[in-house]
């Protein structure tokens, strides 16, 4: 692989990383709070099936999304997905309602780990979608081929995957911590998600079964420097916004 080659995986792996612990912090906080209803012995247990589950379920997700990842229509529904994914973070949510704790009984163990691992799903799926339209941004490297996708292209999705799950075990309340103190640099985060996505649309229309960009376009220079320009620039820019805001809390 060369020089070049190597800044783009790695660039993107780092990105892959930022995204990962977001969604990871995510995952980690929605089992804390189904997990918190039972006694501390077996909270311990239900995460360890919580987590152990989230791998099984990741890594099953990876080796599927693999097969399709180089198709034009799945690039487009990760161009959509990561837009989106951006879009959302900036519209206010709607408050949850408060849930009632009328009844103080003990939540059933196996029930509570059957909750666990249906929200692993969803954050599986949101993880290696996330993944995979990053991964696709990059040129392939012609090497070796693991379930019809790019080697390469491949363990950088394993490796983005699996520190994610890692922040889950040790590290995603401090990570929700920091990003509460500084959300400048969540903000940014998913402004990077966004503009990642919009270089995956501009890949699918120059896709050669839509052709609505020349096929070469995503390779051209003047493209290259727009969107990596623009990527500094929001970096940039989020480093300079963190040292001027005081910290939360």
């Amino acid at each position: 692989m060369d020089t070049s080659l190597l800044l783009q995986y790695g660039w993107v792996l780092v990105v892959l990383i930022g995204l990962e612990v977001v969604l990871s912090a995510d995952n980690a906080v929605v089992m804390a709070v189904m997990v918190k209803g039972l006694k501390p012995e077996k909270q311990k247990k239900a995460l360890f099936y919580g987590l152990l589950g989230a791998m099984i379920l990741r890594f099953s997700a990876l080796f599927v999304i693999s097969l399709l990842v180089d198709m034009w229509y799945v690039q487009a529904l990760g161009a959509v997905y990561l837009i989106y994914l951006a879009i959302k973070h900036f519209i206010p949510s709607r408050k949850q309602k408060k849930v009632s704790h009328t009844n103080e009984k003990e939540p059933s163990f196996w029930g509570t780990v059957i909750k666990v691992e249906l929200s692993d799903i969803a954050f599986a799926i949101d993880s290696i979608l996330a993944a995979a339209a990053l991964v696709i941004t990059l040129p392939n490297t012609h090497t070796f081929n693991i379930g019809g996708m790019d080697g390469w292209k491949f363990i950088v999705m394993f490796l983005g995957g699996f520190l994610g799950l890692l922040c889950i075990r040790f590290a995603a309340t401090r990570i929700v911590r920091w990003l509460g103190i500084y959300p400048v640099l969540e903000k940014a985060a998913f402004i990077l998600v966004g503009w990642v996505g919009i270089k995956l649309a501009v890949l699918t229309l120059a896709h050669k079964d839509i052709a609505l960009l020349p096929l070469n376009f995503p390779e051209s220079v003047g493209w290259q420097v727009t969107f990596w320009g623009v990527m500094i620039v929001i970096i940039i820019g989020a480093l300079i916004k963190v040292k001027q805001t005081p910290k939360k809390g």
